[in-house]
This record gives structure tokens, C-alpha cells and sequence, in this order.
């Protein structure tokens, strides 16, 4: 019997994995939060497969997106990244990144944790749909559009609303596994 998966998930073996082991699954470490909503802001224009592809070489290139070093990039680590081939090189992208991570060190003095601040947009549990189909989930909701509009306001770039979105699924925030994916389980 074949396993039935949501409708965007190719052949491609880094895209199963990805669907089966991490989309949409509830996350609440800080670190994995923050490397997902950079990784996020990377696709604006692009392909998540294209992202996931060069997941690894991101890890490299960002010091394994550790905000501290990050916060200290400069205009030489920048052009340097903009040489590397293992990532998009689009220098405002690049740049996002770094202010970005200076953004979220200060969310950090705020709040408890970066996990406490991002969840709140969904009253701090997953929000479980029942989408028949890929056709019926929603690019952007009320709760991606206030933590867009919450996350520009703090210095955040590339997190639109879709962009936060697609955040909110890919971290389990709102389950949109349709219902007949064998991964459709309800969250907690």
C-alpha cells in the first residue's frame, strides 16, 4: 500500500524526508525557530526545495545560525557570503539575516525566550486544520499577518505574511497536513 502524502511533496528524497520527519511538527527551541523563520525569508521568490537543498551550506556560511556571531557580521563578511555559490547570493537577503538576528537578540531581553514571543500568535498551541486538499490551505491568515506586521516592527525583513505562513507550518504552529496524509495528527 502506498503512503499518502500532502500534494506539494515531490519525489525527491530531501522533500519525503522533510514532509515526514519536520514539516509541521511543533517546535519550541528558540534556535530552531530562529534558523527556520531565516531559512523562510530566504525562499521569498524561490522554491523551498531550492532552500532545503542548500540547508546545510546556510548552517556553514552562518556560523550555524548562532545569533551571537551573526549580530557581528560586517560589510566583508557580506561580501564574502555573496561569493558563495552553496547559497543564494542576493545581497539583500544576506543582509536580512543580519539584521534580522540583531532583531531577535533584542525580542530575546523582552521576552522569556524567542519560542515564548512566537507563539503567542497562535494563543501558544498548534492550530490543527482538516484540508481536504493542498487547494483549500490558506497562503496567509490573521495570526501570519499580525506576526508579519509585529516582526516588521521590530526590524524584521523578508517575513511577510506568506512568508510567515509558510513559518507557521513548517514549525507546527498550524498543522496543515491535509486529511489524508499519514501525517496528519493532531498537535499539542
Amino acid at each position: 500500500m502506498d503512503i499518502i502524502r500532502c500534494g506539494w511533496v515531490t519525489q525527491e528524497q530531501i522533500y519525503i524526508d522533510y514532509h515526514d520527519k519536520e514539516w509541521g511538527i511543533a517546535k519550541y527551541d528558540d534556535a530552531s525557530l530562529f534558523e527556520l523563520l531565516m531559512l523562510e525569508g530566504m525562499q521569498a521568490g524561490l522554491s523551498w526545495i531550492t532552500i532545503l537543498k542548500k540547508r546545510d551550506n546556510y548552517r556553514r556560511c552562518f556560523d550555524n545560525f548562532d545569533p551571537q556571531k551573526i549580530a557581528l557580521y560586517d560589510d566583508k563578511k557580506v561580501n564574502e557570503l555573496l561569493l558563495n555559490p552553496g547559497i543564494v547570493r542576493h545581497r539583500l537577503k544576506i543582509e536580512a539575516i543580519i539584521k534580522n538576528t540583531q532583531a531577535y537578540l533584542r525580542i530575546l531581553k523582552e521576552f522569556a525566550s524567542f519560542s515564548d514571543y512566537i507563539w503567542q500568535f497562535v494563543g501558544g498551541k498548534p492550530i490543527n486544520n482538516n484540508w481536504i486538499s493542498i487547494q483549500q490551505i490558506p497562503a496567509q491568515t490573521m495570526a501570519s499577518d499580525m506576526m508579519a506586521k509585529d516582526l516588521k516592527k521590530r526590524g524584521f525583513k523578508f517575513v511577510g505574511s506568506k512568508i510567515c505562513y509558510a513559518f507557521m507550518q513548517a514549525s507546527g504552529m498550524v498543522n496543515d497536513h491535509t486529511t489524508r496524509c499519514f501525517c496528519n495528527k493532531p498537535s499539542s
